[in-house]
């Protein structure tokens, strides 16, 4: 398969906000990504590009970053030879380790998680699925019914059912993102995850005591009255994928009107945000 390439470069001072056009390009069907000294390169499929959508959608962050890109026409190559060879090891304190299933493994790390990268989303090194692991190991997890939104790779899943999740559900709707859930919970060894391929129709009519929602803004405010369905009284919330300005005083306004309530939020330095929410 022929891809393209496309090599941004971002004004230093605005670098913090690459994270926006690397999520939107994502939603568009880009599936990997590189950063680079001056910004970061993205691919797609070359069946799936159009450039005119790319600026459409881009152009919502022109007042916020200041960004241009060139376009090259990449032939078929192993991706996932590229992918790997960009996949470092990442650690959180002395409790979680991610890592690839050609790294060493470190026993010492009570939580190491193996992904398989290929190219879904969702390795640990973005702020956000950080903060959630954090956010995770801070909170009770052992024994809840837990749903995992936008799953991705699997990898908050994965870190629930080492934490003694009870159930787990995770839901995707990219099939790439579906079947390495699958490979990767079955690498870590962590048996009976329901895994879907969709998107909020796809939840079930369940009670969940914990729902982790790591997405972006606009997807969390459109599924978020689902969400409010199924998490049960007294159940908790991890919304992520959005920044704290100016997007979690919507989220909290938006959560309020399904009567979720706000709890505590933790922020990186690059001013993403996961925020903890409860249903009353």
């Amino acid at each position: 398969m022929n891809y393209y390439e496309l090599i941004f470069t971002i004004l230093e001072a605005e670098s913090h906000h690459q994270d926006l056009l690397i999520d939107e390009l994502a939603s568009l069907g880009f599936d990997t990504f590189e950063e680079t000294d001056l910004g970061f390169k993205a691919y797609i499929p070359s069946d799936d590009f159009d450039k005119a959508e790319v600026d459409e959608r881009l152009g919502y962050y022109s007042d916020m970053v200041s960004f241009s890109y060139e376009v090259n026409l990449i032939p078929q190559r192993n991706w996932n030879e590229v992918w790997e060879s960009n996949f470092k090891p990442i650690e959180l304190g002395d409790k979680i380790r991610v890592r690839a299933t050609f790294h060493e493994a470190k026993p010492e790390f009570p939580y190491e998680i193996v992904i398989d990268p290929k190219m879904a989303f969702g390795t640990g090194h973005h702020d956000t699925t950080c903060l959630m692991m954090e956010t995770m190991l801070e909170n009770p997890i052992e024994g809840k019914k837990v749903l995992d939104m936008g799953c991705g790779t699997g990898i908050l899943a994965i870190l629930a059912g080492m934490l003694g999740a009870g159930s787990l559900t995770a839901i995707d709707y990219d099939m790439l993102c579906y079947k390495s859930t699958i490979e990767n919970a079955a690498l870590n060894n962590i048996k009976g995850v329901h895994v879907l391929c969709g998107s909020k129709e796809e939840i079930p009519d369940e009670e969940f005591d914990l729902i982790l929602a790591n997405i972006n803004r606009n997807i969390l405010i459109d599924q978020m009255d689902r969400y409010a369905e199924v998490v049960k009284t007294g159940g908790h919330i991890y919304f992520s994928g959005f920044y704290e300005t100016p997007d979690l005083a919507i989220i909290k306004e938006e959560a309020a009107k399904v009567g979720l309530n706000y709890e505590s939020h933790k922020v990186s330095a690059n001013h993403w945000v996961a925020a903890k929410f409860a249903k009353a």
